[in-house]
Order: C-alpha cells, then sequence, then structure tokens
C-alpha cells in the first residue's frame, strides 16, 4: 500500500466534498423550510421573497471570486520564489478573476438599471 493511499484519498475526497456540500444544502434548506412551517402554524406572516436580491447577490459572489484568486494568485507568486513552475498554476487564477469581476460589472448594471427605472 505505498503509494494507493494517496489514490484512495483523492477519490473519497473527489466524491467526499461534494457529498457533504450536497447534504449540507439539503440540511439547511430542510431548516428554513421547517421553520418557516412552524412560524405558519402559529399564525405568523412570513415573507417568502429570498434573503438577497439580485443586485446584492451579483457583488457578494463578485467579492468571493475576486478574493479568492487574488489569494490564489498571491499563494502561487509566494511559492513562485522557490518554484519558478507555480506562475504557470497562478495564470489559472485569472478565471475566477474575471468571473469575480463580471459579477461587480453584472452588479453596476443591475444597479444603474433600477435608477433608471425609478
Amino acid at each position: 500500500m505505498d503509494g494507493n493511499i494517496v489514490g484512495l484519498a483523492a477519490v473519497v475526497l473527489f466524491f467526499g466534498i461534494p457529498l457533504g456540500a450536497m447534504y449540507t444544502f439539503y440540511r439547511v434548506r430542510k431548516l428554513r423550510t421547517d421553520e418557516r412551517m412552524a412560524a405558519l402554524a402559529r399564525g405568523v406572516s412570513v415573507s417568502i421573497e429570498p434573503d438577497l436580491n439580485e443586485a446584492a447577490r451579483s457583488r457578494r459572489y463578485g467579492v468571493l471570486l475576486t478574493t479568492v484568486s487574488l489569494g490564489f494568485i498571491a499563494c502561487c507568486a509566494l511559492i513562485a520564489r522557490a518554484e519558478p513552475d507555480a506562475w504557470t498554476l497562478a495564470a489559472f487564477g485569472v478565471i475566477p478573476l474575471a468571473l469575480g469581476i463580471g459579477f461587480f460589472v453584472d452588479f453596476a448594471l443591475i444597479r444603474h438599471d433600477l435608477k433608471a427605472s425609478s
């Protein structure tokens, strides 16, 4: 079992992390639904609107993707001081950076449309 443990760990993590994320999403959604059902049973009015509107969601995704990509690029830059090939890996940080900037543009367009319509 020399190098087989690495492959086993990779397969377990490859399938385990998404399954864990899906289960967590399911549980949170179920708890929210149960909470709303209990409130309705008591006669409390519950809003059906989402927690965040579309502009706030775009802004949140833009911030998250941009900061994650900048952190990834910075991490690869630090590694590149010892291993120059890490700059090749750092180039992949441009993908989430472009997505984050796209979400910021989407946020700005939504905000502009809201100001124009009111």
